[in-house]
């Protein structure tokens, strides 16, 4: 991937980079001032809410990538589906493997900002419900 902002995939780059480190002060930087997070569970976290898992230390990765990007452009905005995979823990438990996200990524004023992330789990996958009618 490209690591320059003028670009959706170096665009994630860079947030995936800073959500590895737990780097607040990047992905404050990233994150849209509306920002709005949905966990797997259902869970909303706001921008400050999201930085602060970061920066409190509750939330570590050990791995964090995204893989089968694909990409829909609209205007100033794409929305992002991908899967991602991670390895990390939040207050020492263990955060779920692999998750199906949505992002939105914003240009407003020539900068790059993501403005939603929506998670959930992949159904088959370690720590995910099962697939339904399956045993």
């Amino acid at each position: 991937m490209s690591t320059h902002r003028d670009d959706i995939e170096g665009f994630l780059g860079e947030w995936t980079a800073a959500e590895r480190s737990g780097d607040a002060a990047a992905l404050d930087k990233l994150l849209a001032d509306d920002f709005t997070g949905v966990g797997p569970l259902g869970f909303t976290l706001s921008k400050q809410d999201w930085l602060d898992r970061h920066a409190a230390g509750d939330l570590t990765y050990r791995t964090f990538e995204l893989a089968d990007i694909a990409v829909r452009r609209y205007g100033d905005a794409a929305v992002v589906i991908a899967r991602q995979s991670a390895a990390g823990a939040y207050r020492g438990h263990e955060v779920p493997g692999d998750l199906r996200v949505t992002l939105v990524v914003t240009d407003t004023s020539g900068s790059r900002q993501l403005a939603g992330a929506h998670m959930s789990f992949i159904a088959g996958t370690p720590g995910a419900p099962p697939v339904p009618g399956r045993p």
